[in-house]
């Protein structure tokens, strides 16, 4: 896969990770919900299990967290390595769906925009604790 340019390391998911851990403290005092960072090894056997301890990912190619609030409203978010992301939300009955992200440049570009979909789907304001 190391030829394939849609596998591109364009964001390093470690520091993705780092950022995610930052974040946690303040959205949990907010009142949300926030599931355990898990990663997906491109090293591992299809189906690609996602693992919740890094240390058990060899070759990170995904790295992701689902996030509730009130009112049964989710955001789930998985990033990978070549600079797309699966981002899907429900912030109520009549509104739901995916954000575009098909071009993450690296982890602080990630950063603003997870800062944006958790305020456009709970209301929170994020920011580094």
């Amino acid at each position: 896969m190391s030829d394939d340019p849609v596998m591109n390391r364009m964001v390093d998911l470690d520091e993705v990770a780092v950022i995610l851990a930052s974040r946690v403290p303040g959205w949990r005092s907010a009142g949300l919900e926030v599931g355990q960072v898990t990663w997906r090894d491109t090293e591992a056997s299809w189906p690609q299990p996602l693992e919740t301890d890094r240390a058990q990912v060899l070759d990170p190619d995904s790295v992701g967290v689902a996030i509730s609030g009130p009112g049964e409203a989710e955001l789930s978010v998985v990033l990978f390595r070549g600079g797309w992301a699966d981002v899907d939300f429900i912030a109520g009955l009549d509104d739901a769906g995916c954000f575009p992200a098909s071009d993450v440049a690296s982890a602080s570009d990630f950063e603003v925009r997870m800062d944006q979909w958790v305020a456009r789907v709970f209301g929170v304001r994020s920011g580094a604790q």
